[in-house]
């Protein structure tokens, strides 16, 4: 069963006089359990759609969908599948104590892997959910391997029931199902010869696994640091030599660089990203593998499209870790639009130092460096530290940052989407 919680004016749904808080049943006689069940079985140009109303009234309607024409509703969002894995790097074991509580929920949930690329282990599948993923071809699907060792994953993930990971992706892939894949390296466990193995066995798959990620565990100042420790920058070089060797074969043989180390790593390493052309495409891009040659590539590919700034000064407040890359970036900006822009790299009091990515930035961290920023036209801000709610991880609100601060605030991914705005300024 799905709940309605809204409706667009004159769509579908509407004209059937479906309202928000009416309960969707089944299509075609099988029961609806989720948006995949939704988005699939409703996907036909007819069907009959079994409802029920708030008061509790059930009705069948014959439904005549164009096709491409949306049926118009929103649904209540998903109950999220949890996590049964207890990973000693695990970020919710990262929270600070009095964190809201949306931030503890473990999720590994495959479908929010296909919807959203999060990375889901396929440790806490049913029947029913391989059968639904063979069913509506859920591909690509992103998956956290760590290892294919069944015994190093299973240490990795301290769930000693988890499934070896190899078969599972043997049998999704015999029914179509593509892969992306990640690694994280927890030194002394998963790295060294275990990570060779991993690339070794998901290098042999072929076509069927898309690409690797190699990132290196990320702790918070509240992490398990008892029992897990980010790697040193000698581990972290031995990683790059595993992910460099394997491209290079990769991209000899197939075309593309297939494994790729994140933006994270190269920095432990201390040595220098790849060029863009390097990241293929940029698949990873959400997971920190050549965010910042995505980064450069869009200032570059829309420098043509931003007004003139000359004369304005702009402030761009991010993490520490971008805060030392961020002056080449701006570099490119300024000659472009004459702008006088300056970076302010922002420490994280509310996770820890050892976090350095902007989009954990804490609400409260970000209003502090704004305090005493007053003469500049416009502030930027990381729009990923804030959801959709408009709410940073610590529950300060942006529009109470933007109403104390003593410059104009715009939130920005890429710097182009706001300076593309010339009302912004």
């Amino acid at each position: 069963m799905l709940r309605i919680a809204a409706v667009a004016p004159d769509s579908i749904c509407d004209q059937l006089g479906l309202k928000p808080g009416d309960e969707l049943l089944s299509i075609g006689g099988r029961e609806l359990v989720d948006f995949l069940d939704w988005e699939f079985l409703a996907a036909d140009e007819t069907f009959l759609l079994r409802a029920r109303t708030a008061a509790g009234e059930e009705t069948e309607y014959d439904v005549e969908r164009p096709e491409g024409l949306s049926l118009g509703v929103v649904l209540e969002p998903p109950k999220i599948r949890r996590c049964n894995n207890r990973c000693d790097f695990c970020f919710v074991d990262g929270n600070p104590t009095g964190a809201r509580k949306v931030l503890w929920i473990r999720d590994d949930d495959y479908r929010l892997s296909f919807r959203y690329g999060n990375f889901a282990t396929l440790s806490n599948l049913k029947e029913r959910d391989i059968r639904r993923i063979l069913e509506y071809r859920l591909s690509p699907l992103y998956v956290s391997v760590h290892a294919t060792d069944p015994a190093i994953r299973r240490l990795v993930l301290r769930n000693a029931k988890a499934p070896e990971i190899l078969p599972q992706l043997e049998m999704f892939a015999a029914g179509g199902i593509r892969f992306h894949t990640q690694v994280v390296v927890v030194p002394g466990v998963n790295d060294g010869n275990v990570l060779e193995r991993t690339l070794s066995d998901l290098y042999a798959f072929g076509a069927p696994v898309l690409s690797v990620s190699v990132v290196p565990v990320a702790l918070t100042r509240h992490s398990k640091h008892d029992l897990v420790r980010a790697p040193t920058a000698e581990e972290a070089r031995r990683a790059l030599v595993s992910v460099r060797k394997w491209a290079a074969r990769a991209r000899g043989e197939r075309g593309s660089g297939w494994v790729y180390g994140s933006d994270e790593l190269y920095m432990r390493a201390g040595e220098p990203f790849p060029p863009a052309p390097a990241y293929d495409g940029f698949e990873q891009v959400e997971n920190g593998v050549g965010a910042v040659r995505y980064l450069e590539s869009l200032i570059a590919a829309q420098a043509h499209t931003l007004p003139s700034l000359a004369g304005r000064r702009v402030l761009v407040l991010t993490g520490t870790a971008m805060g030392e890359l961020m002056p080449t970036v701006l570099e490119a900006l300024e000659r472009t639009t004459h702008g006088r822009f300056e970076c302010v790299a922002v420490e994280n009091t509310y996770f820890g130092s050892s976090v350095t990515t902007a989009g954990l930035l804490a609400g409260a961290d970000l209003s502090a460096a704004l305090a005493s920023r007053e003469g500049y036209d416009l502030a930027l801000l990381p729009a990923e530290a804030v959801n959709d709610d408009g709410v940073f991880v610590d529950d300060l609100s942006l529009a109470s940052l933007v109403a104390s601060a003593p410059v104009p605030v715009m939130l920005s991914y890429h710097f182009t989407d706001a300076l593309g705005v010339e009302a912004a300024l």
